[in-house]
């Protein structure tokens, strides 16, 4: 053991280890156990959604589920351009001011007509603190909300904002029947989507079932916004139905996702058993990738699609050591993201060059890049003033993270590539409500953690490291403060145009790269195992649940 810690690999055969202590117990398992009702997908989750009222719930699995069951003004494609969802097509009169006209014919779940009224009412109730919600503070620009008639909403700003019709899409917010409360929403939720809601047991299970009057079902095609040019048509939610006609008739063994199980299981280790015996058919995003990499070899199907959450390391510039960019550099060029990757993921991620990934619209693939140099680290540390003392340490820092084991696993072998340029880590894993707690309060040096969605809309720059936005008025927790960056980011904030916006984006991006505020490690990817049964899943980069829309079962 000592040699291995001596040579550098330690951390390898840590993860090499837990490979094997998570996956061992798949292998006795048989795999003829199947569910016994196949008409019902069961889908796997780690957790119960906190809230189903789609204007409350912000935890994952709520908006995972709330995207299904309720339906919002616009969604996103995947390059991330605003497509149309209930309102069909939308103008601005003057940058103030945001008119969207809604589709006709849509119908809430138990019948009833959806209306501006009911969108009006959804936005006011979280506008005027009727509804206890942290997404209170997202529409803190909007200074009224107007329906001059049943087709039609108005949005008042105070001041303009561009990213205002992203902070509208699925599943950030859904729309609600007028006059509903919390409770009723949370306990009997009543949307426009495509999945209608049948039941839910605490900390079980909740059911959904395909909505039949869904809207999206015979319509081909969403058009693009005529405000943003180059935007791409989103062809979604094609009737599958309507595709097998066309090709001379539906499959007698294949449908359509009736029906949803999406049942509560904590553990991971018992999520990969289940998929294992066949008493579970899917899960998203739930397991090791060394759990994931077993499965595919014992039957399983797995689904891998390149995803937008970021694995990040931030930095504490009140320290004086990380104060020095040359230092932030240097760890930055003595990370070996290509070999992390490769044991820690089993190659699931992508190196990461920026906080928006790359396949989104404002994404500047030309920022000064950081490969394994672990000479140019030694230079930049000898310039910053920093050489090698006696026992060939420069200095010492401490590096806090979760008590994961994917995240200590992540530390451990940090720790070993930054000792070789003479940096020595003392690592601080903690239970994650005590590291959230010292994370947000600037109680460290370096921490890593991930952004999971709200990296997916630039306005992440200005709220993670905008000198206006330290705790615990953002996420600047590392009190980054730069005013050039400062006044660009309050420059894109109300640009209209997107591709001067996009220009303005493009200095962001650069100068973040060159003050390095995060070393961004890699974007995770979205992987999805399922039994071969379910057939034409179209995993999106937000890693959410859409698929079920278009998916088959045999």
């Amino acid at each position: 053991m000592n040699a291995d810690k001596n040579s550098g690999y330690g951390w390898r055969w840590r993860a090499i280890a837990f490979a094997v202590a998570v996956c061992a117990p798949l292998g006795g398992c048989a795999s003829s156990n199947r569910s016994g009702d196949r008409g019902t997908l069961n889908f796997l989750i780690e957790s119960m959604p906190v809230n189903l009222d789609p204007r409350v719930g912000t935890d994952a699995n709520s908006q995972y589920l709330d995207g299904l069951i309720f339906s919002s003004l616009v969604a996103h494609d995947a390059e991330m351009n605003i497509v149309p969802d209930l309102a069909e097509r939308w103008e601005t009169t003057d940058p103030l001011t945001y008119v969207l006209h809604l589709r006709h014919g849509v119908k809430f779940h138990n019948g009833r007509a959806l209306t501006s009224a009911d969108v009006k009412y959804t936005f006011e109730t979280i506008l005027n603190g009727d509804v206890k919600t942290p997404k209170r503070g997202t529409y803190r620009m909007v200074a009224s909300v107007e329906a001059p008639d049943d087709a039609t909403i108005v949005f008042h700003l105070r001041e303009p904002y561009a990213s205002f019709l992203w902070n509208l899409t699925r599943p950030g917010v859904g729309i609600v029947p007028r006059g509903s409360t919390v409770e009723e929403n949370s306990q009997h939720p009543n949307g426009t989507g495509p999945f209608r809601f049948v039941s839910a047991a605490a900390d079980e299970d909740v059911i959904l079932e395909r909505n039949a009057d869904y809207f999206g079902w015979n319509k081909t095609a969403r058009d693009a916004h005529p405000l943003m040019p180059g935007a791409k048509t989103d062809i979604v939610r094609i009737s599958l139905l309507e595709r097998d006609h066309a090709n001379g008739g539906p499959d007698a063994t294949t449908g359509l996702v009736e029906k949803v199980r999406f049942r509560v299981v904590t553990d991971a280790i018992v999520r990969a058993l289940e998929l294992r015996k066949g008493t579970a058919d899917v899960l998203m995003n739930g397991l090791t990738a060394d759990m994931s990499v077993t499965l595919a070899k014992e039957g399983l199907v797995t689904e891998e699609q390149p995803g937008t959450m970021l694995g990040y390391i931030a930095f504490n510039f009140d320290d004086p050591i990380l104060a020095h960019r040359e230092v932030r550099q240097a760890l930055a060029y003595a990370t070996d993201r290509t070999t992390l990757i490769r044991y820690l993921t089993h190659g699931q991620a992508r190196p990461a060059s920026s906080l928006l990934p790359p396949n989104h619209w404002a994404h500047d693939p030309n920022v000064k890049q950081y490969g394994f140099d672990p000479a140019q680290a030694e230079r930049l540390l000898d310039a910053a003033g920093f050489p090698r003392g006696a026992d060939g340490v420069r200095f010492h820092l401490e590096l806090k993270s979760s008590t994961e084991e994917s995240a200590r696993l992540l530390c451990e072998a940090l720790a070993d590539e930054w000792k070789r340029v003479g940096v020595a880590i003392e690592l601080r894993p903690l239970e994650f409500a005590t590291f959230y707690a010292d994370i947000v309060r600037g109680s460290f040096q370096l921490y890593t953690h991930r952004w999971v969605g709200g990296n997916n809309d630039p306005d992440m720059f200005e709220y993670v490291f905008s000198s206006k936005k330290i705790p615990p008025d953002g996420a600047n927790r590392g009190h980054y403060r730069n005013a050039a960056l400062d006044a660009l980011l309050d420059q894109q904030r109300v640009e209209m145009d997107r591709e001067r916006r996009k220009t303005i984006l493009s200095q962001v991006q650069r100068i973040v790269a060159e003050d390095e505020p995060y070393i961004n490690l890699w974007y995770w990817d979205n992987v999805c195992i399922h039994q071969p049964r379910l057939g034409n899943v179209t995993i999106s980069p937000t890693g959410d649940y859409e698929f079920l829309e278009s998916a088959t079962m045999k």
